[in-house]
């Protein structure tokens, strides 16, 4: 670890030089390029930074307590010694989570998809109950939330429902909510007061641009048609609605949110295109089984993750055994302690 990180420490001296080169001021793309490779570096330069200076401490208290005759001078020493073997503990930790792989994704906007599993009209309201819980999480982010494409239930709620949630780091945060999530309540159309257990699913997945994936537009077949359901005067009078089809993949996606047919198209395009990144990088996880192991909420999307009871205001996240017993909150969007857990998880399977 120590000889990559002085490799580190030398890479980001260089970097800082560069960075006031003119000829590099000039390629204003290769100018961003390195100054995000330089704050990349940054943290772990200081960090490591701190940590030599602590050894040090430590070893000049050693040497102190080597050549010294007085008592009063050696306790001193056996402190300052004490006191730095546990900081170098600390900041050793500290710059083993930060040499830790990044994800390429963490910084992307993502793609959210819930739908209805197993309960029929239940789970459907459900899904409505999950599309405010990740709405209230993004307002208190302060991120954006852009519908994509809605399929609304008989009795409110969702079958399905697609939408995009814009914000630096979004991805770092909800890739852990993709699974089955479980809920566990009397349906407002259950009459005999029984408890019942509905499912529904939820996708995350990182926006792709159009330089992460090619889309040979030649392997996509646009319909359109007339829009359904709530949506103004334009509705069933103009063949606003887009569908598209991925004939290599099979992958349909439909937007009618949108009055504009290029706007639905645009919107379908995106969603696609993400469907298609998220494939990719499930045939690069397929092949590094190990690292696929460490990660929490990505691949095996059919795995019960989380159960809510009502019953009980109870929220149990079953990958790391948190139970909350607030289950109104996490509801209005109060998800950092489940996140925060996970993240911590995570981290702690990649270390090992």
């Amino acid at each position: 670890m120590f000889e990559n990180l002085e490799e580190l420490e030398e890479k980001y001296r260089a970097l800082s030089q560069r960075l006031n080169d003119p000829a590099l001021i000039g390629d204003q793309a290769a100018w961003r390029s390195s100054m995000k490779e330089h704050s990349g570096l940054s943290p772990i330069v200081e960090k490591y930074g701190e940590y030599k200076k602590t050894r040090q401490d430590v070893e000049d208290a050693k040497e102190m307590l080597e050549r010294s005759g007085e008592e009063d001078i050696r306790q001193l020493a056996k402190e300052e010694i004490r006191d730095g073997q546990e900081r170098l503990e600390t900041i050793g930790a500290a710059l083993k989570h930060l040499l830790l792989p990044k994800d390429p994704n963490d910084s992307k906007n993502v793609v959210v998809e819930i739908r209805g599993g197993a309960g029929g009209d239940e789970a459907a309201l459900f899904a409505g109950d999950l599309f405010r819980m990740y709405t209230r999480f993004a307002e208190r982010r302060r991120w954006k939330v852009e519908l994509m494409s809605v399929n609304e239930s008989d009795i409110g709620g969702f079958k399905e429902i697609v939408f995009m949630i814009h914000g630096g780091g979004a991805y770092s945060r909800l890739k852990y909510e993709s699974g089955v999530h479980r809920v566990q309540r009397i349906p407002v159309t259950e009459s005999g007061g029984r408890i019942h257990t509905s499912t529904v699913t939820v996708a995350v997945l990182p926006e792709a641009k159009e330089v992460d994936i090619d889309l040979n537009m030649n392997d996509v077949r646009i319909d359109v048609f007339r829009s359904s359901g709530n949506g103004g005067q334009s509705v069933n009078t103009t063949d606003s609605a887009v569908r598209v089809t991925h004939a290599p993949t099979g992958i349909v996606i439909s937007c009618q949110d949108e009055k504009s047919q290029l706007k639905n198209k645009d919107k379908a395009l995106r969603v696609l295109r993400a469907k298609l990144y998220d494939l990719e990088r499930e045939k690069q996880r397929a092949q590094l089984s190990a690292e696929r192991k460490s990660q929490v909420g990505t691949g095996e999307r059919n795995e019960r993750i989380r159960t809510y009871n009502f019953p009980q205001g109870r929220v149990t996240d079953h990958r790391v055994g948190l139970s909350l017993h607030h289950l109104d909150a996490v509801l209005d969007g109060d998800l950092d302690e489940i996140m925060d857990t996970l993240i911590t998880w995570s981290q702690a399977e990649k270390l090992k």
